[in-house]
């Protein structure tokens, strides 16, 4: 008469060691997914730091390369010409009477207190770092300075919103896609005017760096290596850039970022 519940009872206890063993499995194998989820995140975050400091140094490089390319420009035909003339000047005083003299030495020091501004100026730009903790801003209209002293280009910075304070490295990264933006318009567009347009909004910072050149044909722009690496850039912070152009109407390189993920 007690068999049946013993049988009963042995094949419960076999039931629930395999309901057991079930669900440790399914456990183990819930573990294991999230285990490799969990991996695969990890490397992502991993690989997009990597291509973030890359994008970073890359992007300090070109900089620093970039300011010595403006510092040795400026010496050449700015600061050699004006001491040139300083010179000249000088030269000339064992030919000039007495009043001329004086007019010439003053107007030889004034060109040498514009030389030694100007050097001032170059020393401080020298160094890229001391040039971006004065801000993205200051750092787009040095730059600015350096075009319109050419005599080719007149510059206009347009700053709309209010200026949100990012890291030095989103600065820095945001300042090189807009020298590489200019250098672009030097080449190609034909321009005698740059703007670089910068809107702060809440959530997002957009900047536009745009011409009055000969622009082109949207639907061919771009896979230019220069253009490729703007949007690399945009893209390691989380952004987007995109060109709008037209024949005859100049053309717009614009990058958008989120600015509440950067602050």
């Amino acid at each position: 008469m007690l068999k049946a519940p013993t049988d009963f009872l042995i094949v419960f206890i076999i039931i629930s060691i395999i309901l057991v063993l079930l669900l440790v499995v399914v456990i183990s194998v819930i573990i294991y997914k999230y285990q490799q989820k969990q991996n695969a995140y990890f490397r992502d975050i991993e690989e997009l730091k990597s291509s973030y400091a890359n994008s970073l140094l890359q992007s300090q490089l070109e900089v620093q390369e970039q300011t010595i390319q403006n510092i040795s420009k400026e010496i050449h035909d700015n600061i050699g010409q004006k001491l040139s003339l300083a010179k000249l000047h000088l030269n000339t005083l064992i030919y000039q009477g007495r009043e001329s003299k004086n007019d010439v030495l003053n107007e030889s020091v004034a060109i040498i207190g514009d030389v030694i501004t100007e050097l001032t100026d170059i020393s401080r730009s020298m160094n890229n770092e001391i040039l971006l903790n004065n801000g993205l801003l200051k750092a787009l209209e040095y730059e600015g300075k350096i075009l319109e002293q050419s005599g080719k280009f007149s510059f206009t910075l347009s700053v709309n919103g209010s200026p949100v304070f990012l890291e030095a490295s989103i600065e820095l990264i945001l300042f090189r896609i807009a020298q590489e933006a200019i250098a672009n318009i030097l080449k190609h567009a034909m321009a005698s005017h740059i703007e670089i347009t910068i809107n702060y909004g809440r959530e997002k910072l957009s900047m536009c760096v745009s011409d009055n050149g000969n622009g082109f044909n949207g639907q061919s722009s771009s896979s230019g290596t220069g253009l490729l690496n703007m949007k690399k850039r945009a893209q390691s912070l989380k952004g987007m850039l995109a060109v709008e152009s037209q024949p005859g109407k100049g053309t717009c390189i614009k990058v958008e970022i989120p600015t509440h993920e950067q602050q």
